[in-house]
């Protein structure tokens, strides 16, 4: 179904060095980017331009638009969003999606993936002594950070950012020309290695729901959407947290 095609990685931020290599491995795809449709339209980590819509949602229209700039109908895309865990209470967690698309054959393919490994982390800094004890934290220089007065204060951003001086001296403007500042980890998978890791883990799991066929028309990404937990216990009969039905895509 794949093998030969060209297969738009619908990103800016260098997502393809770790999306290309997998998927034209398991596939014989050929894959490219296109500047023609600017992603961080769509939103940005950073806040000035807000994601209006839910991760799936963004996602999905982020492949379309993507398809319609460019002559290709293969693309696949992903979306990474930041915040607590859903499970597990006071850890800050990345949770990533990526999404096949294919409209010669109708074909969305979708998987996730969640890890409690971010550095995703932001603070109003007073001093110098704050901003670097808040660098050392989240992994700079390794990792970008970004500067701005405050946390909705988006008139002056200074992103990517990954040596000490530039830190400092960005820093020193921003105190001179605001009176205050306020740094936060560089999201974009090109300036985060740890994010940038998850999301090839993510791909992994997009190619094994690929290779995972319906049993009936062996038409690919045969995979688990849903379940149903709440197994009765074989003793008390009580809910579990063990599944009784499992819902597959077919």
């Amino acid at each position: 179904m794949f093998q030969g095609r060209k297969l738009l990685v619908a990103t800016k931020h260098k997502k393809e060095e770790v999306i290309a290599p997998i998927l034209e491995k398991e596939f014989g795809v050929q894959c490219y980017t296109s500047n023609s449709f600017d992603t961080d339209l769509l939103g940005t980590f950073s806040g000035e331009v807000p994601r209006k819509e839910d991760a799936l949602t963004t996602l999905r229209t982020k492949c379309f638009l993507s398809l319609d700039s460019t002559d290709c109908d293969l693309v696949v895309a992903s979306e990474g969003s930041f915040g607590s865990h859903p499970v597990i209470f006071f850890a800050q967690a990345n949770e990533e999606i990526i999404m096949l698309m294919d409209t010669k054959n109708n074909l969305e393919i979708v998987v996730r993936e969640i890890s409690t490994e971010t550095n995703f982390n932001a603070s109003e800094v007073k001093n110098e002594i704050e901003l670097m004890e808040f660098a050392s934290k989240v992994k700079f220089p390794s990792h970008g950070l970004i500067l701005k007065p405050s946390e909705n204060d988006f008139s002056k951003i200074v992103k990517g950012i990954t040596d000490e001086a530039t830190l400092k001296k960005n820093f020193k403007e921003m105190i001179d020309e605001f009176g205050t500042a306020y740094v936060e980890t560089d999201m974009r998978a090109l300036y985060n290695p740890t994010r940038m890791k998850l999301i090839e883990k993510t791909t992994v799991k997009l190619a094994e729901a690929i290779h995972s066929k319906c049993p009936v028309c062996s038409t690919p990404g045969f995979v688990i959407t849903d379940s149903n937990s709440g197994l009765p216990c074989t003793l008390c009969k009580f809910p579990t947290r063990f599944y009784f039905k499992l819902h597959f895509k077919m």
